[in-house]
C-alpha cells in the first residue's frame, strides 16, 4: 500500500476499487473544484481509471459536476465539487447535564443542532434511552429530507477502550457499560454503523476537521467541562493508546498537597484547574452555567478576588499544557467548553507558565487558543468521526431507517 501523510494516495491491494474511490473522494473533499485531470495527476492513478471512479462516485451522488473551468492550458475541463446532498453523519455527546445531537452532510455543513436536559448519575439504561430518544428524532428529521444516515458516533466524558466500552466514566457513575450495543438494540437494529469514544478525542477531530486551526496535523483539544481530559492528534491521526485510555491529563497531579479530586488522589489537574476550582465550589450540573456568569460578571468588573482565582486556575492549567507540549510538541493546545469564555483571564496565565517551564524557546512553537465551536465541539466530532470513516473507505449502501 502506497500511503502519505501529505496526501491521498491509491492503494495496491485485494479491494483496490473500493480503496481508490475512497482517495478520489478524499482529494475532491480537500481540493474542490477540482478536474478528474488534476486526481489524475496528484494521485498516480490513470485518467481512465480516474473517469471510472469519478462516474462511479456521480452515481452514488458523492461528487457532481460544477460546470467548466477556462482558467489553465488547453482545453476546458469540468470541474467536481462534493455533492453528499442525501446523506447525514450523526454525533452525540452525553455530558453530565445534557445530551446533544449534531447532524452535517457530507461536505460538513450543519444541518441541525439539538440538546435535552440529562442528569449525572442516571443509570446506563437511561442515558441510552436518552440517546435513542434524540436519535431518533434526528434519522426521523433526515428521513423527511431523503438523507441517508452514513453513521453515529457517541461521544462519553470516561475511559472508552478501543472496542467502544465504556469502561469507566466516574461524572457519570458508568462502568463497563456497553453504550453501542444497547443503542443498537434500543434503536432495533438501524442499519447504520454505531460508534462510541471518548468526549476529548471526539472535539479534537472536530477541531482538526471544522476549528479555526483545521488541518493541523499536531493538535491538543482540552475538555473544559466537570473533568478535564485531553484529545491528542499527531502526525495528522488521533492517538487513543494501545487499550484507548490516552489523554487523562486532568488526572496528572501537580500538588501532592493540593485539594482532594474526583478520582480519590490530591492536587490533580482537574482539581486545580476544573471548572470546580474556577468556581472555587463544587456545583451541581444545573448552577454551573449560572455560576460561570456570574464568574465574569464579576470578572469583568475586576473584582479582585475573582481575577486572583482565575490566574490561579490559569496557571495551574499553564503547567498541566506545558507537560503536553514537552511531550508532544503540539502546533496548537485549544481550550473547550467552560474554558472558552473565561479565556480572556485565563489565557495569559497559560502562556506564561508556557514559557517558563517548556524546554524548547519559544514554547516550543506551541500556540494555546479557545476553541471557536462551543459546546458542540464533542458531538460535532461524532459526526466528524463518521465522515473519517467515509474518507478511508466505508461508502455507504441502502438506505437505514428506523422504524
Amino acid at each position: 500500500m502506497i500511503t502519505s501523510t501529505t496526501g491521498p494516495q491509491p492503494a495496491d491491494f485485494a479491494d483496490v476499487r473500493a480503496t481508490n474511490l475512497a482517495v478520489v473522494l478524499r482529494f475532491v473533499r480537500e481540493h474542490a473544484p477540482c478536474s478528474r485531470a488534476d486526481i489524475a495527476a496528484s494521485t498516480g492513478l490513470n485518467k481512465a481509471t480516474v473517469s471510472s471512479l469519478v462516474a462511479d462516485l456521480i452515481d452514488r451522488r458523492l461528487v457532481r459536476e460544477t460546470g467548466l473551468t477556462e482558467n489553465r492550458v488547453g482545453r476546458p475541463a469540468t470541474m467536481l465539487v462534493l455533492d453528499g446532498s442525501p446523506y447525514a453523519a450523526i454525533g452525540v455527546e452525553i455530558n453530565v447535564d445534557f445530551v446533544s445531537a449534531v447532524a452535517v452532510d457530507l461536505a460538513g455543513e450543519r444541518l441541525l443542532t439539538w440538546r435535552r436536559s440529562f442528569s449525572a448519575g442516571d443509570s446506563v439504561n437511561q442515558g441510552v434511552a436518552a440517546v435513542g430518544a434524540i436519535v431518533r428524532r434526528v434519522v426521523n428529521r433526515m428521513a423527511k429530507e431523503e438523507r441517508q444516515i452514513l453513521g453515529l458516533a457517541v461521544a462519553v466524558p470516561g475511559l472508552v477502550d478501543v472496542q467502544g466500552t465504556v469502561r469507566l466514566a466516574p461524572n457519570l457513575g458508568w462502568r463497563d457499560a456497553d453504550i453501542g450495543g444497547d443503542l443498537a438494540k434500543a434503536l432495533r437494529d438501524p442499519g447504520f454503523p454505531i460508534q462510541v469514544d471518548n468526549d476529548a478525542n471526539l472535539a479534537a477531530l472536530a477541531e482538526q476537521r471544522f476549528g479555526a486551526h483545521a488541518g493541523a496535523a499536531d493538535l491538543v483539544y482540552l475538555t473544559g467541562e466537570v473533568g478535564v481530559g485531553a484529545g491528542i492528534i499527531l502526525d495528522g491521526r488521533l492517538r487513543r493508546g494501545g487499550l484507548g485510555y490516552s489523554g487523562e491529563i486532568g488526572h496528572v497531579q501537580l500538588d501532592p498537597d493540593g485539594p482532594a479530586c474526583h478520582c480519590g488522589r490530591r492536587g490533580c489537574l482537574e482539581a486545580m484547574a476544573g471548572i470546580g476550582a474556577v468556581l472555587r465550589k463544587d456545583p451541581s450540573p444545573a448552577e454551573i452555567q449560572v455560576e460561570i456568569e456570574e464568574s465574569l460578571r464579576l470578572a469583568r468588573a475586576g473584582d479582585p478576588g475573582t481575577l486572583a482565582t482565575l490566574e490561579s486556575a490559569g496557571r495551574s492549567l499553564g503547567r498541566g499544557v506545558s507537560i503536553l507540549a514537552n511531550l508532544l510538541n503540539p502546533e496548537v493546545v485549544v481550550l473547550g467548553g467552560y474554558y472558552v469564555p473565561l479565556a480572556p483571564w485565563l489565557l495569559p496565565a497559560v502562556e506564561e507558565e508556557l514559557r517558563d517551564r517548556v524546554v524548547a524557546a519559544e514554547g516550543g512553537g506551541c500556540q494555546v487558543v479557545a476553541s471557536t465551536l462551543g459546546h458542540d465541539a464533542a458531538a460535532l466530532g461524532g459526526a466528524a468521526r463518521i465522515l473519517d470513516s467515509v474518507d478511508s473507505g466505508r461508502l455507504p449502501g441502502g438506505l437505514a431507517r428506523i422504524p
